[in-house]
């Protein structure tokens, strides 16, 4: 998946001119917690709600609070923030966070900003690509590693006429030559499923209940 497809193209800017109170102005507004900074359609650094919070004083400061509001953005922004391609893949992008411990990414193509990605909005793709927020069931299993293993386990769903909303593969801490299968399936009992997935001689992880066992 591209960033072009999950990505914000409205996108809320602030400029290096402006001051906090502008910043405070436009989080609340809009009630988000980041937004890039663009000079001449140039995205120039990034703001986000941590900073802030450091450039605001304490409630408890004695110091006249009105300097910091007139500070500009460009005072309190992060410079030369990483960015992203809309061509970029969701999954590279999604380390990148990981990795750089960052909230969000602009998206710049031939140097003009033309989207935004949040953290938040990954999580929210995640839960869409995993069908977590469509009813169903959880379902893990443990397979061995080889080529064909899916197929096999897929016939069983197939065959209990079940459809499959979504597939996660991981690998097994405890041993190298499993993997772990985790489905999640448009049906509220899954217990048919489960029993001809151990009839198959499946290693079902989840749910693995007393009741399941008998």
């Amino acid at each position: 998946m591209l960033i072009e497809e999950i990505m914000k193209t409205d996108v809320y800017t602030l400029q290096p001119n402006q001051t906090v109170q502008d910043v405070v102005d436009l989080f609340e507004e809009k009630r988000i917690r980041h937004a890039p900074v663009v000079d001449n359609g140039k995205v120039v650094g990034v703001v986000t709600e941590r900073d802030l919070k450091d450039a605001l004083p304490s409630r408890f400061s004695v110091s006249p609070k009105i300097n910091a509001y007139e500070k500009l953005v460009s005072e309190i922004m992060a410079k030369n923030p990483i960015t992203a391609h809309p061509l970029d893949f969701v999954e590279e992008s999604a380390l990148i966070f990981y990795e750089q411990k960052i909230g969000c990414l602009p998206v710049v193509s031939h140097d003009k900003l033309v989207g935004f990605l949040t953290e938040t909005d990954l999580l929210y793709k995640y839960i869409e690509l995993t069908g977590a927020h469509q009813p169903g069931s959880h379902i893990e299993i443990r397979v061995p590693n080889r080529s064909g293993i899916l197929y096999e386990v897929s016939k069983v769903f197939y065959n209990q006429h079940v459809n499959v909303l979504s597939v996660l593969v991981y690998p097994d801490k405890k041993n190298s030559s499993n993997k772990i299968l985790v489905f999640r399936v448009q049906t509220m009992n899954p217990l048919a499923i489960i029993n001809d997935l151990k009839k198959e001689g499946f290693d079902v992880l989840w749910p693995n209940t007393p009741q399941m066992n008998e």
